[in-house]
């Protein structure tokens, strides 16, 4: 088997999650990674740092940098910035999420950056976009993919307030966005030979996510209504609590095909020709009378009851499960959804595969994420900075 982007070499500046996540995903598939933070590491790393302590290995921050090399730059120093740019040279993919205002004032803006390598990718991730009345704005998926796509004003039961996601659930979504358009340049560059500008913003990828409620919205200028578990679309397109406190997921939108095979199974055949509930209009216009009866007939038998019996009617759902189950599950065991990397303080540690499968293609987690400049006089000595230099260097605190 070949890696698919074996040769590439791809420079990232950046920190948090989404961009690194992608690059990390770059390594999987045998691209060299050369991560560039700041003195002392990214914020993400000191996060850990400040909860776990200095010597902690967290298993998140393995996940994001896994296989990459680690360096340590002062990017408010001019001999910084052009260490940066140098490196830059050798690099086929250049990955960031500063600030475009950093990044001019750094010299690493795309046109900077084509200076040095006309062919190539120049990749920046922001929230709201490089231009435009919001492009200062800092942001976190929580903010701009989650709340300013509308997903927040939408999730969540109509009854409570709304729902905050869990932090990096927008970035490595993101993530997939950034890889699939950088991926997409590449072959751009191999057809034009010319260097590509490449923009993935975390507000926009959250659109897209919630495209079924945008779309609508673009045509009505009408907000989508929250679900609710006590007056659901229709009683088989909702959740239920088993006697042992499990939740049951039932999903199917399209209920007619399955009502007389749901009904049938909880041993209310009477259902399926009484006019409240003989069509979907009925379900939804009666549903305050029907939800409560389903909900007792769960509550009234286990989770591993209810799975005998709707596996047996042939009907669409899955128990809600919890994050241990998602370990063991059997069919991302014998899909290899986890891998394991060894890192020298905290030994073997299993983390997430990539999300995709090539047949012919090498992809797998590389090594561990590196120490916060781990790499950065080796990096830098194959890069041809003479020694005097390199201490120089050092110890004026452009590099550590």
């Amino acid at each position: 088997m070949t890696a698919p982007l074996e040769g590439v070499r791809v420079l990232e500046v950046a920190s948090w999650l989404a961009a690194p996540s992608c690059a990390a995903l770059m390594s999987d598939m045998g691209a060299e990674v050369i991560k560039v933070e700041p003195p002392g590491g990214d914020a993400y790393r000191k996060m850990y740092t400040a909860l776990l302590g200095p010597d902690e290995v967290h298993p998140a921050h393995q996940f994001d940098n896994r296989g990459k090399r680690g360096i340590c730059v002062n990017l408010d120093s001019k001999d910084g910035q052009a260490l940066v740019r140098k490196l830059a040279a050798d690099a086929d993919v250049f990955i960031t999420n500063l600030t475009w205002e950093r990044l001019e004032r750094y010299e690493l803006t795309d046109t900077h950056i084509h200076a040095v390598r006309p062919d190539a990718i120049y990749a920046v991730l922001s929230g709201y976009g490089t231009k435009g009345p919001d492009s200062h704005r800092q942001a976190f998926d929580q903010t701009a993919f989650w709340a300013r796509s509308g997903a927040m004003s939408i999730f969540g039961d109509r009854d409570e307030g709304p729902l905050i996601s869990r932090g990096g659930y927008g970035d490595r979504t993101t993530a997939l966005n950034l890889l699939s358009s950088i991926l997409a340049a590449m072959r751009v560059r191999d057809k034009t030979g010319r260097g590509q500008y490449v923009e993935v913003t975390l507000q926009r990828t959250g659109i897209w996510s919630l495209a079924s409620d945008v779309c609508i919205a673009l045509s009505t200028r009408v907000q989508s209504e929250k679900t609710s578990q006590k007056l659901p679309p229709n009683p088989i397109w909702n959740w239920y609590r088993t006697r042992d406190d499990r939740v049951i997921l039932l999903v199917m939108p399209s209920a007619m095909p399955y009502w007389p095979k749901f009904c049938n199974m909880v041993g209310k055949p009477e259902w399926i020709t009484d006019e409240r509930f003989a069509t979907l209009q009925g379900l939804m216009t009666n549903n305050a009378v029907i939800v409560p009866e389903v909900a007792a007939m769960f509550a009234a038998h286990d989770l591993a009851y209810w799975r005998e019996q709707l596996d047996g009617a042939g009907l669409i759902w899955e128990p809600v499960a919890t994050l241990p189950e998602v370990c063991e599950d059997p069919a991302l065991r014998e899909r290899d959804a986890f891998s394991y990397v060894v890192h020298e303080r905290a030994g073997a540690m299993e983390i997430i595969s990539a999300p995709f499968h090539i047949r012919d293609a090498d992809i797998e987690v590389r090594g561990p994420a590196p120490d916060a400049g781990q790499h950065t006089r080796e990096v830098f000595v194959e890069a041809g900075v003479d020694a005097a230099e390199l201490e120089r260097l050092f110890a004026a605190g452009v590099l550590s």
